[in-house]
């Protein structure tokens, strides 16, 4: 650990800084306090468990992981349901050689189609067929259903408010450059906004 030895006797649950001197000088460590601890473990338990819960009840009921939903989901609520690959990774947060090997698997099901973008012959576009259109609104009940059941219905409608904000303010430190933006603030509630077929994510 570059030389550095534990100073302190006290236990973590104690600590709000934690000191560590070492051969060039201390190092200060902000350790998380009991209440951000809680907080923190809780978030991680969220994360390491809400996939599984998605993926489970799509697969069961649709045969598609929680991704593939995602992809068929962001090309339903694009123009002519159709997107660029660069742009549909960014959509999705997902590198284009892993965007590429799902779009594959539902180009092979007839969900998907991929042709050479009119505007730019480099690029290439993904197209979400009548197949995929058909398989997408007959998934988005179900999956509607278990992130209500799992997420939304545990809350209050306050809490949904707090929820957003709270999840805004993770968002400016996770995303900065706003490559997901997008995707999530077509959703703001507007007067004219209708409820999407997908329920996207």
């Amino acid at each position: 650990m570059n030389g550095c030895r534990y100073n302190s006797n006290r236990s973590i649950k104690q600590l709000k800084r934690q000191l560590f001197v070492c051969d060039n000088g201390t190092v200060d460590t902000k350790w998380l306090g009991e209440d951000e601890l809680a907080a923190w473990v809780r978030l991680a338990a969220v994360v390491e468990l809400l996939p599984g819960v998605l993926d489970s009840q799509l697969r069961h009921d649709a045969e598609l992981m929680h991704f593939e939903y995602f992809v068929l989901a962001m090309l339903s609520e694009a123009p002519r349901r159709t997107l660029r690959m660069t742009a549909l990774a960014a959509q999705t947060n997902a590198t284009l050689p892993r965007l590429s090997h799902v779009v594959r698997r539902l180009e092979d099901r007839g969900l998907v189609e991929r042709f050479p973008c009119p505007e730019d012959a480099r690029a290439t576009n993904a197209h979400l067929t009548a197949a995929g259109w058909r398989k997408v609104r007959a998934a988005a009940p179900g999956h509607v259903d278990t992130v209500r059941h799992n997420v939304i219905d545990a809350l209050t409608h306050e809490e949904v408010v707090q929820l957003r904000t709270i999840t805004d303010a993770i968002l400016q430190r996770l995303d900065p450059n706003g490559t997901m933006t997008d995707m999530y603030h077509r959703h703001d509630r507007t007067d004219e906004n209708q409820s999407s077929p997908s329920g996207s994510a």
